[in-house]
């Protein structure tokens, strides 16, 4: 982890995959989900940044070891996510999972991008009231139903794609230490944003789908009026795999940035 400052006063905490990202040429801003960190997309930075593609993943603020405080709708991130695209001043790619694909959505309103890819993603995210209840409540309850929705039931119980690790127990203990009051302002958030289509259907840049088909949190079928929406629209639906695709199918995920960063670099 490294904190970059950006533009002489933006400083965000970062994974680069432990490679120097430059100043110039195309990168890729991995955005992660409600309740979690940077570290979600650990099967990934490192890879990208040994294969010719430079990239960030990202703590939002109030996540993982941001400093600064937690915003409380998809709006307001996706500015925050503007102003660092701004002061890169390069071609930049985003890559937003669940909560990270509706900021990414918003952030090509605000600003010039270009590709967006949408893993895990839906029309809307309304989020069940039991886990809104436990996380506003800053229960250890949330992190558990988290946890136990997210994952296919091929995956919640086969090998990690990093040995010695387990799926379920990585997803519970990163959720697990978010800060009281940031995962209910986050699963709100992603209740209340209700402008996805309309959106995705006011862009012109490439967007790409990467969805899980065993997704029980934002199954397929909930995807549908986003994908029509789009444009310019590639889809892929890795079978098997549940909402946390870059975790379930980190090959596939790799994959499908690289090939939408190297048609558009």
């Amino acid at each position: 982890m490294a904190t970059l400052r950006f533009a002489g006063h933006i400083d965000v905490s970062v994974s680069t995959g432990g490679r120097d990202i430059g100043t110039d040429g195309p990168i890729v801003i991995l955005v992660h989900g409600a309740g979690m960190d940077r570290t979600a997309w650990s099967l990934q930075t490192r890879w990208l940044a040994h294969h010719g593609c430079p990239a960030i993943a990202i703590d939002l603020p109030g996540h993982g070891a941001s400093a600064e405080d937690e915003l409380a709708s998809i709006d307001a991130y996706a500015e925050w996510l503007a102003r660092l695209v701004r002061a890169l001043d390069r071609p930049v790619h985003v890559v937003g999972h669940s909560m990270g694909s509706f900021i990414a959505l918003e952030c090509a309103t605000k600003v010039d991008l270009a590709s967006i890819t949408l893993v895990g993603t839906a029309a809307a995210m309304p989020v069940h009231p039991a886990l809104l209840d436990a996380a506003e409540a800053n229960d250890p309850l949330a992190a558990q139903l988290m946890a136990g929705w997210a994952f296919a039931p091929a995956t919640r119980t086969g090998p990690h794609p990093s040995p010695g690790n387990s799926m379920v127990g990585a997803n519970l203990a990163m959720v697990a230490q978010t800060k009281n009051g940031v995962l209910f302002k986050d699963l709100s958030a992603c209740t209340n944003y209700q402008s996805a289509v309309e959106t995705a259907a006011s862009l012109s840049l490439p967007v790409t789908f990467l969805l899980g088909a065993a997704d029980k949190m934002t199954p397929v079928r909930s995807a549908q009026p986003l994908m029509g929406a789009v444009a310019h629209a590639t889809v892929e639906i890795v079978p098997g795999v549940g909402h946390m695709v870059m975790i379930e199918a980190p090959k596939a995920t790799r994959s499908a940035i690289a090939a939408t960063v190297g048609s558009n670099a």
